[in-house]
């Protein structure tokens, strides 16, 4: 009698639901066609959170970012309104009594994220735009608690690391192959190239940054002996779309911290000792401070502008005496250098630098494309930038991140008795690496397309370390 209870209801809240539908389609009213997903999204807060934490991922790279310069706001749909709500229910489940393991929050990459946290934290009260500071620290906040703290929980089950890599792939791919076929109607020019990703990506910069931190598990996953041969395929074909994609992105940023990682990774394949590298890198900056003067002169005789060739691309890399784009970064540094200067403790509040440091550019620094109007682009530097927003602290406690994450990875490569946990910690460091050698020369945390993958491999790495390091039971 109870299951034809349920039966009932059933048939009777479907018949209500297309009833009222039809109605409200009559008077054009579209919105109620929504409904279904949203009851489903909100099931899932209650039940499945890990599954709307994937869900999430899929949906990071197809996000739209909506933004209005007179009130100061943007936000990415409809990604940072879920993970907002992730965030407000993983507060609620903490003080309701949720089980939640102690080990995370004593671990040194969540004490490294933590301080950095905290440090945002107090700087946004002394911040000279609290509401900017404000609502920046909320959406570090929506980043960081579900992609790292919740996401470390979703990561107890090995599955998930892959699922989580193949879902912000695979939608990846999708504006890959969108951009592309977009792209040849301008004959895959180069200045087309900076936008042709709108709207799911703002520039070509962010655009490469993401490919190039994915390219590394796809090339792993390529030669992983764990999947059939039609995967593998597959999986040949999505890193053939990847590799074309970076390259028509014309992001020499991407292009470099792609080969900063495989220099990264030969260095581990060859087992090279940390005194061998560190004695190399202070020779060269010995070298270069000793013959500074004659450096720059030799990269100021570069007069390469950006180009549809490629050599010539990559030529303009060093080109500091025109290229307009190279330029700029070096007028962003040194306003953000003066801005630190001036306020070196405490900075000028998480979020500013955009719309403060015009005031700090000098006339014979600026270039065609400065803009005094704080609407185009940050610091350019993953460490200037919070160097000028939260004093030297906020650069030490990014840095502090980077190393501790990157320190952990190789520890659980190093010492794990799992070949698969080796290579996902391996290519997991390698990814991260890719990113923050693109921060010297841009920064994206504050936005969703970087934010979920930084802070989701951290979180594996974590995963990694508490819980599958040693010994894992569950199947691949």
């Amino acid at each position: 009698m109870t299951e034809k209870v349920k039966l009932y209801w059933v048939y009777g809240l479907s018949a209500l639901f297309i009833l009222l539908n039809a109605a409200l389609i009559m008077k054009e009213f579209y919105w109620s066609l929504l409904f279904p997903l949203v009851a489903i999204v909100a099931l899932m807060y209650v039940f499945a959170l890990d599954k709307l934490l994937l869900f999430i991922t899929f949906l990071t790279p197809l996000a739209v970012n909506i933004r209005s310069f007179e009130a100061n706001l943007g936000v990415s749909l409809p990604t940072e309104p879920l993970m907002f709500g992730v965030l407000i229910i993983f507060i609620i489940k903490l003080f309701g009594g949720f089980p939640y393991d102690k080990r995370i929050f004593r671990h040194p990459l969540t004490l490294a994220i933590l301080f950095s946290l905290i440090w945002m934290l107090i700087t946004t009260f002394t911040s000279e735009l609290p509401w900017v500071s404000v609502k920046y620290f909320l959406a570090r906040l929506w980043f960081v608690v579900p992609f790292y703290f919740v996401a470390a929980i979703l990561f107890r089950k090995f599955s998930n690391t892959r699922k989580f890599i193949w879902l912000y792939t695979l939608a990846l791919v999708i504006v890959n192959i969108y951009t592309l076929i977009h792209h040849a109607q301008y004959s895959f020019d180069e200045d087309p190239g900076h936008w042709v990703m709108t709207p799911f990506y703002n520039d070509h910069t962010a655009y490469g940054a993401a490919i190039a931190m994915f390219i590394p598990f796809v090339v792993a996953f390529l030669f992983d002996k764990h999947y059939s041969f039609s995967i593998r395929m597959s999986t040949f074909m999505v890193l053939t779309i990847m590799i074309l994609a970076v390259i028509f992105s014309y992001s020499r940023a991407a292009w470099i911290s792609l080969i900063g990682a495989f220099g990264v990774y030969l260095i581990i394949l060859l087992r090279i000792k940390f005194k061998w590298i560190a004695g190399v890198l202070t020779v060269i900056i010995i070298a270069f401070f000793s013959f500074q003067h004659q450096i720059i002169e030799v990269l100021e005789r570069n007069e390469q502008d950006s180009s549809t060739d490629f050599v010539e691309h990559v030529q303009s890399i060093y080109n500091i005496s025109s290229d307009a784009s190279n330029l700029e970064r070096i007028n962003r540094w040194q306003a953000g250098i003066r801005m630190f200067n001036e306020r070196p403790l405490l900075g000028w509040g998480p979020g500013t630098y955009q719309f403060l440091y015009a005031p700090f550019q000098r006339s014979k620094e600026k270039t065609i494309i400065s803009t005094n109007a704080g609407d185009l682009g940050n610091a350019h530097s993953e460490y200037i930038g919070p160097m000028a927003e939260q004093g030297i602290l906020g650069m030490v406690s990014i840095v502090l991140i980077m190393i501790v994450g990157i320190f952990t990875g190789l520890k659980v490569y190093k010492t794990s008795e799992d070949r698969q946990v080796k290579m996902m910690s391996l290519v997991a460091v390698l990814s991260l690496i890719t990113y923050f050698i693109h921060g010297f020369l841009n920064n994206f945390l504050d936005s969703d397309k970087a934010s979920v993958p930084v802070w989701g491999l951290f979180a594996m790495i974590l995963a990694l370390d508490l819980y599958h390091k040693n010994k894992r039971k569950e199947s691949y």
